[in-house]
């Protein structure tokens, strides 16, 4: 079996045509770093070329699916990373490049022949959630939580998912308001496709997987490649370059560095708790005031 340093990939003990992705930073909820949007794509192409293999799940190690991106660190610190540049001026092109890479690495879950299942306990929010939407199909605890909590500042989804699994009405009332939605609200929305008590998770999601096990690859991959050709035709291409651009902007735009200066003067905790809140978020001459502020205490 491969080995990686985010994430496990190993086939079922107890069912060899189902692959099982575990995201492995249990210590840090597997936050995304660096490393993992590479990774989980290697894994993806492994399990691809194995005949034997049917389908995929993926979940987290832990006590969730997936935290999101690490960003405690390029939030805090003045580190020069692509998507947090301290350098003036932003270069938008470097940060498009990165994050249009870790987009096309998550979609790897989506242009996979092969079904992906996203099983999700505790919680897959912000980037995790981009995670879990790349999936065909989701699979709940009724107490887990997703959301993209970034939206109110600091960050839009690059895959631009929630559009394409909710429809407009809902999507954009998950995008305006950054909230989170539980287990039970995502499979009455559609979301998901079953929720079920925490204790049931793996034996629904088993269920699920062994079912579609039992079709022929090559009938997998033209189910699957149909369903995906409609959202390609609908513009899933052009909308996720939209979306990764517009994610840089928010990170470099005047509301996107005062929350890093906040962040970095209070702590990354504080900044996210300010941003969840529901408090208004300090923007255009507001925000660029407090930016000012900060740098003179620098």
């Amino acid at each position: 079996m491969p080995e990686f340093s985010t994430l496990k990939i190993n086939q079922d003990p107890a069912v060899s045509s189902i692959a099982r992705l575990v995201l492995d930073r249990p210590d840090r909820f597997n936050a995304i770093n660096d490393e993992m949007p590479g990774e989980i794509r290697a894994a993806v192409e492994w399990a691809q070329k194995n005949d034997e293999i049917h389908v995929i799940i993926i979940e987290g190690a832990g006590k969730g699916f997936c935290g999101g991106y690490d960003l405690m660190t390029y939030a805090e610190q003045s580190v020069d990373h692509p998507c947090g540049q301290e350098k003036d001026p932003w270069d938008p092109m470097v940060d498009y490049a990165m994050m249009k890479q870790n987009t096309e690495d998550f979609m790897s879950l989506w242009r996979c022949s092969k079904p992906t299942i996203a099983k999700i306990h505790g919680a897959a929010v912000a980037g995790g959630s981009d995670i879990a939407l790349c999936c065909d199909l989701i699979v709940m605890a009724e107490d887990a939580r997703i959301g993209y909590m970034p939206t109110r500042v600091w960050g839009c989804p690059t895959t631009a998912m929630w559009t394409f699994k909710l429809g407009p009405t809902r999507a954009k009332q998950m995008m305006f308001t950054g909230n989170m939605i539980d287990g039970r609200k995502a499979a009455e929305w559609g979301l998901a496709n079953e929720a079920v008590p925490a204790a049931e998770l793996e034996d629904a999601t088993m269920r699920l997987a062994q079912r579609i096990a039992g079709v022929p690859r090559g009938h997998l991959a033209m189910h699957k490649m149909v369903v995906n050709q409609v959202m390609l035709t609908m513009g899933l291409e052009q909308t996720q370059s939209l979306a990764t651009i517009f994610d840089g902007i928010t990170r470099h735009n005047p509301e996107g560095m005062w929350f890093r200066r906040y962040a970095q003067h209070h702590g990354f905790k504080a900044a996210i708790e300010w941003r969840d809140s529901g408090r208004p978020i300090p923007e255009g001459d507001e925000a660029r005031a407090e930016i000012r502020r900060f740098n003179q205490q620098t």
